[in-house]
């Protein structure tokens, strides 16, 4: 009973005896098992008493993993005939059900174009489920000679497949995921889901107490930064108001300036065209160090975010060199960030700082008053993020994930960060002079708010 207790009150914590499953939704039908400001999963995890993570939606990657976990106890009525089934496996089902519709809805929407013959597309419809399953437990399905999953072909009639290769970016190199493939009918993969899900659910994972550790969430670099596109069918039942404008603000050495635009231009009108970012550079009269790179866009949170994307594009651009020997190549990264939303990147006692810092290897700082320079506006701190290129995207990820979800008001306890975007190479055409001498003296500096001029 004590670990049915641990499993409702602790969100963070996944036992060795636990059932985990971690289910690849597609980006674009993320909305219907999210909800307004997180609604909609808040529900199912009151509904089965299940803890349940959404990772970030990574850029070139078209799921997202919804990592479920509960206490392995069957404590939940689950199907017509009220059989007990652990809370995870009420939850899965929840999730996958809801996926489904969405995908029900989107064919229903293709068929109004059609002559009719619905009953024949109906009987053709398939669906896919895919589902990570570390490889020291994905075993269970295959069984000795593949005898299991032949096993479970036979009885179910559903193409179950399981591949090693090839994975998703959303997959975890650190507890070699395999990836689970049930392609069929949608009664047919329900019922394969059911018997794989019951395998898992009596043959745990020795590497799933890691799963919800960062440290544990390096992804496998590969894919190109890009803009989600919409679900068109969630679009039509979301209120357009109901989208938030999020905001990155790098501090940018006045020198770099000209590598962020580019020549004429070109530069930062192919950011802004191949993210949908709006990017605005603003200098200040009574600053000539230092001048603000300003991403925006308005978006709802289940997308991929173009004022994150431009962000990652432009860090390097944006940011000083530190260190002669290529080497030794470090940067620092500045940051403004309104003093209401500071916290959340502080956390109790300094706890999400620290493991900022810890996964990433870069060192991060919160800088406060005096030590902002003057461009800043009074309500504004300043984050700085100083180590190698890798180490320093990683970081800047991180802490915008944290800003974002926390803009949009998210339960920290619902969004799953990535460590890092994959790593995108870029041509910095800034001076690698070292400003730090100068930057030592901002505590002699006002700190009174500035008029910024946009440029």
């Amino acid at each position: 009973m004590a670990s049915t207790l641990r499993n409702i009150h602790d969100h963070n914590v996944i036992g060795s005896e636990d059932t985990v499953y971690r289910y690849l939704c597609p980006v674009k039908k993320t909305g219907s098992i999210i909800g307004k400001g997180g609604e909609i999963a808040k529900q199912i995890r009151s509904e089965t008493k299940s803890n349940m993570r959404i990772n970030e939606a990574l850029p070139g990657c078209e799921e997202r993993v919804v990592t479920i976990y509960s206490t392995s106890d069957e404590l939940n009525r689950f199907g017509d005939d009220g059989e007990l089934v652990c809370p995870a496996l009420d939850a899965l089902f929840k999730v996958h059900d809801m996926v489904v519709a969405d995908i029900d809805h989107d064919n229903n929407d293709d068929d109004d174009d059609d002559d009719g013959n619905d009953d024949e597309l109906g009987e053709k419809q398939t669906v896919t489920v895919r589902m990570l399953v570390p490889s020291d437990q994905i075993g269970c399905v295959i069984g000795k000679g593949g005898q299991v999953i032949q096993n479970l072909r036979n009885e179910t009639n559903a193409q179950i497949r399981v591949i090693k290769d090839n994975l998703p970016a959303c997959a975890l190199t650190l507890s070699h995921d395999e990836l689970l493939q049930i392609i069929g009918e949608p009664l047919v993969v329900r019922e394969a889901l059911y018997q794989v899900a019951s395998l898992l659910h009596d043959n745990p994972s020795r590497f799933q107490h890691s799963l919800l550790s960062s440290s544990s969430s390096m992804h496998q670099p590969g894919g190109m930064l890009m803009s989600a596109a919409l679900n068109r069918n969630y679009a039509v039942h979301r209120d357009i108001t109901d989208a938030r404008e999020f905001c990155v603000c790098f501090i940018c050495p006045a020198e770099n300036v000209g590598g962020v635009i580019g020549k004429g231009g070109a530069f930062i009108n192919q950011i802004r065209q191949e993210t949908g970012a709006n990017i605005r550079v603003n200098t200040s009269e009574t600053d000539k160090d230092d001048c603000i790179i300003f991403i925006s866009s308005k978006e709802f949170y289940e997308d991929q975010s173009p004022a994150v994307n431009a962000a990652i594009r432009l860090q390097q651009r944006c940011s000083e060199k530190i260190g002669k020997d290529t080497n030794d190549l470090a940067i620092s990264t500045r940051l403004l960030v309104s003093s209401s939303q500071i916290g959340c990147l502080i956390g109790k006692g300094g706890a999400v700082i620290s493991e900022m810092r810890g996964v990433t290897r870069a060192n991060i700082r919160i800088l406060q008053k005096e030590d902002v320079p003057k461009i800043a506006r009074e309500d504004e701190e300043m984050v700085q993020i100083t180590g190698n290129p890798d180490a320093a995207m990683k970081a800047l990820t991180q802490v915008i994930l944290r800003l974002r979800a926390n803009s949009f008001e998210m339960d920290h306890g619902l969004v799953l960060l990535p460590t890092s975007f994959p790593y995108i190479p870029q041509v910095t055409e800034s001076s690698s002079k070292s400003k730090y001498a100068k930057r030592d003296d901002y505590s002699k500096l006002n700190s009174n708010s500035k008029r910024r001029t946009h440029v």
